[in-house]
């Protein structure tokens, strides 16, 4: 799973960072966001981030994590189905 937080503290509870700074116009996107967003599956992963922006604790955004791990999955999944079919495509034509 592509995940970016921090590991979490039971001891002290410190605020959260979870608002995205602006990109400049000369900046490249970062490259998770890039295959996040490729992946279509920004929704669930904006929903995680929200949820970790509001509870502060990633037990409590169990729901969303699941949906965006599934998310992930499935897409992971397609992916290799069209590698394997471009695989064979390419072995037939030799």
């Amino acid at each position: 799973i592509f995940c970016r937080f921090p590991k979490m503290s039971t001891s002290v509870p410190q605020g959260h960072t979870w608002t995205r700074p602006m990109k400049k116009e000369d900046e490249e996107e970062d490259p998770l966001d890039q295959l996040i967003s490729r992946s279509g599956c920004a929704a669930s992963h904006f929903a995680v981030q929200e949820c970790m922006a509001q509870h502060q604790d990633w037990r409590q955004c169990q729901p969303q994590v699941q949906a965006f791990r599934d998310c992930m999955s499935e897409q992971q999944a397609r992916r290799r189905e069209e590698l394997q079919r471009r695989k064979e495509q390419a072995n037939a034509h030799r």
